[in-house]
C-alpha cells in the first residue's frame, strides 16, 4: 500500500514537472511573450529546472531563496558597477576585485553557519552566482541595468510558475510526510518489542534467526532516519498553512520525540543480545517468561497509543496517566529485579541484563510522554473524551 502512494506520488510529480516546463516554454513559443523577455526566457526555464522538487515545501523554498539572493546578487551588482564605472581606468578593477572578494567571502562564510545554512544555503549560493555575473559583465551602467532586469523577471516568471503548480496542483506536502512517517515508528516499536518476547519465549526450539531479522529490522528503519526528519522539518517550515497544520506549527517537537524514538530502538535492539548472553534450557526460559511479559505488554501497548495519539492529532490521555502506567511498569521491573529465584533459575546474567535494559526504556518512555504533552499543547491537539 504504501509503495503504490509513493509511486503514484511520484508520477503526480513527475506530470507536474512536465506541466511547469510547457507553461514557461510559452515565453518562447508566443510571439508578444518573446517581444518582452526575449532570450531571458532561457532564465525561467533553468528557474524551473533547478527549484521545482518533490514536496511543496522544498520548492517553496528554493523559489524564496533564488528570488531573495537574485534581487540581493542583482542590486549590489549592479551598484558595484556602476562605482567600478565611474572609477574609471585602474580603480575600475581595483574596485570590481574588491567588491567580488568581500562580497563572495562573506557569502561564502554565512554558509558554514548553521542556522544559516539549514534555511538559506541555496539563496546564498544564488546571491554569488548572481553578483559575480552582474559586476563582472558590466562594461557600462545602461547594459548593466537592462542585463539584470531582464534575467529577474525571467526569473520571477519561472518561481511564480513553480509556486503556482507546486501549491495548487496536487500539491505534495513535507509535513504530512513527516507526520506519517513519525506515526509509523510507533508502530514499528511496538511490534519490534512483541518480536522481542515472542521470539525469545516461544521459539525455543524454531527457526530464531528468521524471526530476528524481522523485528530487528524495524528498529533498524527507525535508527536510520535522522538526516530524513531534519530535511523534512526545514521544508515544513516553508509550508502554508494546510489541513490540520498551521503557521508555527511546533515541528521541533517532531525532532526530539524522534530522538527519543531512535534511543528506544537502539534500547530494543540490545535486548536480544542481553537475553541470549547466557545458554539457558527451555524450562528457564519459561520460568522468566510471565515477568517479561508483565513489563513488555504495557510499553507495547503505550507504544501504540502514543501513535494513535499524534496519527489523530487528540490527547488521548493526559500525562499523569500515561506517568502512573510508567511507575506501575518500573515497579514490575523492582521485582523482577529482586527476585532471586529467577535470577537464579536463569543464570542471573541475561536477565539482569534485561532489568537494566527495562530501566532505561521505562526512563525513555516517561521522556517520550512528556514530550507528547507538550506536543499537544502547542500543537493543539484535541480533547479525547
Amino acid at each position: 500500500m504504501k509503495s503504490n502512494r509513493q509511486g503514484m506520488r511520484r508520477v503526480i510529480h513527475s506530470i507536474k514537472v512536465g506541466m511547469a516546463l510547457v507553461l514557461v516554454s510559452l515565453l518562447y513559443l508566443l510571439d508578444p511573450m518573446y517581444k518582452q523577455v526575449g532570450e531571458n526566457g532561457m532564465w525561467a526555464i533553468m528557474t524551473v529546472v533547478l527549484i521545482f522538487d518533490f514536496f511543496a515545501g522544498a520548492t517553496l523554498s528554493k523559489g524564496l531563496n533564488r528570488g531573495i539572493g537574485t534581487i540581493l546578487g542583482g542590486g549590489l551588482g549592479c551598484l558595484a558597477a556602476a562605482l567600478a564605472q565611474a572609477a574609471g581606468g585602474v580603480g575600475k578593477a581595483i574596485i570590481v576585485a574588491i567588491t567580488i572578494f568581500i562580497f563572495g567571502a562573506a557569502a561564502t562564510y554565512s554558509r558554514q553557519v548553521p542556522n544559516f545554512k539549514r534555511k538559506f544555503d541555496y539563496g546564498a549560493i544564488v546571491f554569488i552566482l548572481t553578483f559575480n555575473l552582474v559586476v563582472v559583465s558590466g562594461l557600462r551602467g545602461e547594459q548593466v541595468l537592462e542585463i539584470a532586469r531582464g534575467r529577474l523577471s525571467a526569473i520571477a516568471i519561472g518561481v511564480a510558475v513553480c509556486l503556482f503548480v507546486s501549491l495548487l496542483v496536487f500539491p505534495i506536502w513535507a509535513s504530512d510526510e513527516l507526520h506519517d512517517s513519525l506515526v509509523s515508528r510507533f508502530q514499528h516499536l511496538a511490534t519490534s518489542l512483541q518480536g522481542f518476547s515472542e521470539e525469545y519465549f516461544g521459539n525455543v526450539e524454531g527457526d530464531e534467526k528468521k524471526i530476528s531479522v524481522d523485528f530487528s529490522s524495524k528498529c533498524k528503519s527507525v535508527l536510520h532516519t535522522k538526516m530524513k526528519d531534519e530535511t523534512l522539518v526545514n521544508f515544513a517550515r516553508w509550508e502554508p498553512w494546510h489541513g490540520k497544520f498551521g503557521f508555527f506549527y511546533p515541528w521541533d517537537k517532531y525532532l526530539k520525540i524522534a530522538e527519543v524514538l531512535r534511543d528506544l530502538a537502539t534500547i530494543i535492539i540490545s535486548l536480544k543480545g542481553c537475553l541470549f548472553q547466557s545458554s539457558e534450557s527451555s524450562a528457564r526460559r519459561q520460568s522468566a517468561e510471565e515477568p517479561c511479559e508483565t513489563i513488555v505488554a504495557p510499553l507495547a501497548r503505550m507504544l501504540r497509543e502514543l501513535g494513535e495519539s499524534v496519527k489523530k492529532m487528540k490527547r488521548c490521555e493526559h500525562e499523569e496517566k500515561i506517568l502512573s502506567k510508567l511507575k506501575t511498569v518500573r515497579q514490575e521491573v523492582s521485582l523482577v529485579a529482586n527476585s532471586s529465584t529467577v535470577l537464579e533459575k536463569t543464570d542471573g546474567l541475561g536477565l539482569a541484563s534485561f532489568v537494566c535494559s527495562m530501566m532505561e526504556m521505562v526512563e525513555k518512555m516517561e521522556e517520550l510522554a512528556k514530550q507528547m504533552e507538550q506536543l499537544g499543547q502547542l500543537g493543539g491537539f484535541s480533547s479525547d473524551d
